[in-house]
């Protein structure tokens, strides 16, 4: 028996989403919510045909329970198969081949639904590839990438990790496929990449935080002519790459904080990777806003100030919040910045719009009660696009202030 046009119900192998869902769905979105399905379903990770009300097909896709009820893949009829996945992963190596400098063996590969694969990642550094999947819905798609890089690629290990959103709320411990090495051989030590020129040491097996944030690519290459002479206080600092390109590229002084001590313990590797002498900078195991408040006392000053903190981070003093901390962050910086100095300020909070985002950082401007102008902004670099039909891709927020 044909589906009649107006039957809502769903077949095996089908889900039909309501009007909204159906909207966006035509404009290219790739997620459909929980509460935009009207019927249908099955187990995570099961391939179905997504339509509408009115029985129109609107995609394939792949089902989960989380927040997200399904990833839309294609938005046509078409199978998720072994051909269809192939073109999707030369569209992304072709963007990749054209637009990271050849001076760079760390980069992103594949961006997500901002390449046609909802909830997967893969990064490439140098000879090592990770997967991160979002949810263990998207498992489905592992084996097929899994060869197709090694076909394409013959890296010498590929891992597995998921990166889950903070805002779902599932128990990810026990999830399958298991987080770690899918394919070759764990390198013998730490992989040395390159980003346009300098060197880093990264651990895929670690992934996805491996040890170098490839997003702030073209931020840092920017400030490359800029850095010469400069003192250079870095917060947030994690294993060091902005420090390392600053004093690479003639800073006079650059100190480098960061709560964690094995992040700063990795950075002057970083340091010394680069042949930087690190008895000539400085680096801080401590909290960024009492490292602030410790220099502001002091009445040590700085030519540029670097606040790039964590979405998610936890110190002694509690949980980041965007709301709260963003402003006192930006005032505390502002109080050890030099007349004229800049200030660089980045989030990569998808879900703190721009404009909110901005007026945080004018708040604490209005806090310290220094005027400020914005010189520059950023987004993430090429390797990370952000596709017309997925708003949500444009999710890092770089400015940077010259402060009087």
């Amino acid at each position: 028996m044909s589906r009649r046009r107006g039957q809502g119900g769903a077949r095996p192998g089908e889900i039909v989403v309501n009007g909204y869902s159906e909207r966006w769905l035509r404009q290219g979105f790739p997620w459909v919510y929980r509460k935009e399905v009207v019927s249908g379903g099955g187990p995570v990770g099961a391939e179905v045909t997504v339509r509408s009300e009115r029985g129109q097909v609107l995609g394939r896709a792949l089902l989960d329970d989380g927040w997200i009820a399904a990833r839309v893949y294609r938005h046509d009829g078409g199978s998720l198969d072994e051909s269809w996945l192939d073109a999707c992963l030369d569209r992304a190596a072709a963007l990749r081949a054209e637009v990271v400098d050849p001076q760079t063996s760390g980069y992103r590969l594949v961006h997500g639904e901002n390449d046609g694969l909802p909830g997967l990642r893969v990064d490439w550094w140098d000879h090592c590839a990770v997967l991160a999947l979002d949810s263990p819905a998207v498992a489905p798609l592992v084996h097929g990438v899994v060869a197709w890089l090694e076909r394409e690629r013959a890296p010498r290990a590929v891992y597995l990790c998921y990166r889950p959103d903070p805002r779902d709320d599932r128990d990810f411990s026990a999830v399958r496929p298991e987080p770690g090495l899918l394919a070759g051989r764990k390198p013998p030590g730490e992989v040395r990449v390159t980003d346009r020129g300098l060197a880093f040491r990264v651990r895929p097996w670690e992934g996805p935080d491996v040890g170098l944030y490839a997003d702030m690519r073209e931020v840092r290459a920017w400030l490359e002519p800029h850095w010469v002479g400069r003192r250079v206080l870095n917060t947030f600092a994690y294993t060091g790459a902005v420090s390392v390109a600053a004093a690479a590229h003639g800073a006079a002084e650059v100190v480098t904080v960061d709560l964690a001590a094995p992040a700063i313990e990795r950075a002057e590797e970083n340091f010394a990777a680069n042949e930087i002498d690190t008895a000539a900078h400085e680096f801080l195991v401590e909290d960024t806003f009492k490292a602030l408040d410790r220099f502001r006392r002091k009445g040590r000053a700085f030519d540029l100030v670097i606040c790039d903190p964590p979405s998610f981070s936890r110190s002694e003093v509690g949980t980041w919040s965007a709301k709260r901390d963003w402003p006192r962050l930006v005032a505390g910086a502002v109080r050890v910045l030099a007349p004229g100095g800049w200030l660089l300020l980045a989030s990569n909070q998808g879900e703190l719009s721009p404009r909110d985002y901005r007026g945080l950082v004018t708040k604490g401007l209005d806090k310290a009660g220094r005027p400020a102008q914005e010189i520059q902004r950023f987004g993430q670099g090429p390797d990370f696009p952000a596709a017309a039909w997925f708003p949500e891709g444009r999710y890092l927020k770089v400015g940077v202030w010259r402060v009087w």
